[in-house]
């Protein structure tokens, strides 16, 4: 109902105002007309700030903004000749003529636009790449392009408050110069809008573009690419690949299909290229790229699986103990690499189709980044991290601790004076299951309250902090006004500079040691957004409590002591049975009971019954330590690319067996002329 309300509140208002003009233009009342047209537009712009959600509501009634300001306008004007005189009717013509002319010019304008927009939607969307050749442009006012009701509303104010003025004071003049004003600023927009479609100042056309990629394809001669399509929450399982790839011998790319994607994938020096056509994507058939890394599956994927000149791997984009981790789709690749034995035995196990032989052990190289156990806390607070998962899709109970747990968990680890909370929620948290949503809420109160009941030495305010955001984001984000669009961002996102890959590693090592420094050691804190990272916050803890996922499986290249909250209604035994990531935990119940133990055990390691089971589940989740998963990572992209060299091979040599070729031309000496018969 909270929610609900402004909406009902915007609506009423609007159709008050209306109703109470439209009385006021056939009384005539010209106070109440005067009023209602101000509440008229005051509606519109608490409507176009705060509601845009009712703006589409309103569109699909077929009362969007075109309507609504014609409506507006043409009340004021039965006002104006219900007010004046009768043989004062013609005085009012020409003011009538410009009204239409101005709505004419509106749609004028929204029909350029539109054929501006298709000009400046290009086949292929590219980021670290010199794309200059196509001609690209900054993008026009966002007023003019990409918003009519916006543009109506603001080019059309100085009309509706001449036509306002002109009923107040009965002078025709005020209307004329308002709608005067009018009508200048959408010739202007019009124009601005037809240069734009002039063959000079347009982007190059979609077969030059075409054209352009293919010979940017032959030149830079990609190898290996990771290929990911999804929704803009999802980008962080692409993300957690790009060092990894970035690290590897050949020349990788990265493959998108939504054009919004590209923005959403984290600072990178690996060429970023979105497709979104099909027939596009199937120019990568003919390129020399082989291997193609999928961290996730989509409805997309079976697109690019369809090209018989790739061989596919999928990584997923973590690993747990979910089913979702053993998806039947894994049987559509030529390959899966999982981090260790684990994930091995948890596909045989699944019976998906998926072949032991395809699936090839490589560790998980992003957790280079994990800094392995150094001892119990050696500072007055224990961290915790406390980094639920999130509801997924199924509505089973034990997916996330969220809900059943987690305020239970949170009030006990509070509870603790010597327990500094880090509080990092899974990114789609209540994106399914509004409770989960809720509690999550509650949970990040509990937190606040905790810290008014806190007080201590603050860190001395300095500089350091904020230099250090402003070089990371100098360097991992680009500055863009609020009307560029894809084709004014491939301008700007062009070839990074030589080093930048580096500068970047340095400027976040930098950040985070900030961070951490700026913060009360007592604190407790809520971690969302991309900055700190999950490994960052796996860094600065001493112990993690959790849900069956794989940040528990990453936790483990720590070594250091973690919990797994039980939400499935499973007894203890049958969970860490059914779960092999949980075996070596600390399992807690929905209550929350066993959190004294658990912090006992961790500020007093010979307490620690779990560290051997740790280390050992360490191997079997993740492998071996040595050769480095990196080392191993990149191994298998050489073998996976040597096969697809291969198949290539193989696949001419079959091509030019089976299609004859010409035949020779025959020796006119050697023809038997026909005889007659």
């Amino acid at each position: 109902m909270r929610r609900a309300a402004p909406r009902v509140l915007v609506t009423v208002l609007l159709a008050a105002a209306f109703a109470a003009q439209a009385v006021a233009a056939f009384l005539p009342d010209v106070p109440l007309l005067l009023a209602a047209t101000a509440a008229s537009v005051a509606g519109e712009g608490v409507l176009h700030r705060w509601q845009r959600g009712m703006a589409t509501v309103f569109a699909k009634s077929h009362a969007d903004i075109t309507v609504r300001h014609v409506l507006r306008d043409l009340l004021l004007v039965a006002g104006l000749l219900r007010v004046g005189e009768q043989d004062r009717e013609g005085v009012y013509g020409p003011i009538v003529a410009a009204l239409l002319l101005f709505y004419a010019l509106h749609c004028a304008i929204q029909a350029v636009s539109v054929l501006v927009r298709r000009t400046r939607t290009l086949p292929v969307v590219t980021r670290n790449i010199d794309a200059s050749a196509l001609r690209l442009s900054t993008a026009p006012p966002a007023l003019l392009l990409r918003r009519p009701g916006h543009r109506l509303l603001v080019f059309g104010l100085p009309a509706t408050f001449g036509l306002a003025a002109t009923a107040a004071t009965d002078v025709p003049a005020a209307a004329a110069g308002g709608l005067a004003v009018s009508l200048v600023l959408g010739l202007l927009g019009l124009g601005e809008l037809l240069l734009r479609l002039l063959p000079s100042r347009r982007p190059a056309g979609e077969q030059q573009v075409l054209d352009w990629f293919d010979a940017w394809l032959a030149d830079y001669q990609p190898t290996v690419g990771l290929y990911f399509s999804g929704g803009a929450s999802s980008a962080y399982q692409a993300n957690m690949w790009l060092e990894p790839l970035a690290k590897l011998d050949g020349r990788p790319v990265i493959v998108l299909r939504e054009r919004f994607m590209v923005q959403k994938i984290a600072a990178t020096d690996v060429p970023i290229i979105c497709l979104p056509k099909v027939t596009t994507l199937m120019r990568l058939e003919h390129s020399t790229l082989q291997v193609l890394i999928h961290p996730s599956n989509s409805g997309k994927t079976s697109q690019v699986l369809r090209i018989p000149t790739l061989k596919h791997t999928f990584v997923n984009h973590g690993e747990s103990d979910k089913l979702s981790s053993c998806n039947p789709y894994a049987k559509a690749y030529d390959e899966v690499w999982v981090a260790g034995p684990a994930a091995r035995e948890r596909y045989a196990l699944a019976e998906v189709g998926v072949d032991d032989r395809e699936v090839r052990e490589i560790g998980r190289p992003q957790l280079e980044a994990v800094r392995p156990y150094a001892g119990p806390p050696k500072g007055t607070y224990v961290t915790v991290l406390y980094a639920p998962t999130w509801e997924g899709w199924d509505g089973n109970p034990g997916n996330t601790s969220v809900i059943e747990a987690g305020e239970n968990l949170v009030r006990a680890l509070l509870a603790d004076p010597g327990v500094r909370l880090l509080y990092k929620p899974h990114p789609l948290t209540g994106s399914v299951d509004p409770r989960a949503g809720a509690a999550d809420l509650r949970i990040r109160e509990l937190i606040r309250v905790a810290n008014r009941a806190r007080s201590g030495a603050r860190p001395a305010a300095g500089g350091e902090l904020a230099r250090c955001t402003e070089e990371l984001d100098r360097l991992t984000t680009a500055d863009f006004r609020t009307s560029a669009d894809s084709v004014e961002r491939m301008l700007l996102q062009s070839a990074p500079p030589r080093g930048r890959a580096r500068a970047v590693e340095r400027a976040t090592a930098a950040w985070e040691a900030a961070y951490w420094a700026s913060l009360p050691e007592w604190e407790h804190q809520i971690v969302t957004g991309t900055r700190p990272a999950l490994y960052a916050c796996f860094n600065r803890a001493d112990l993690l409590v959790s849900d069956v996922s794989s940040v528990v499986s990453d936790f483990l290249a720590s070594g250091k002591p973690y919990a797994v909250a039980n939400t499935s209604g499973l007894a203890e035994d049958a969970f860490r049975e059914a779960f092999p990531t949980v075996r070596a935990a600390t399992v807690l119940s929905p209550d929350a009971a066993g959190v004294p133990g658990l912090l006992e055990a961790v500020r007093h390691p010979e307490k620690d019954g779990l560290a051997e089971a740790r280390a050992e589940l360490k191997r079997h989740l993740l492998g071996p330590d040595e050769p480095s998963s990196q080392e191993r990572f990149n191994a298998a992209v050489r073998t996976l690319c040597s096969a697809a060299r291969e198949h290539r091979v193989r696949m001419a040599e079959r091509l030019a067996s089976e299609i004859p070729g010409p035949r020779p031309a025959e020796d006119p000496a050697d023809v038997t002329p026909p005889q007659p018969a």
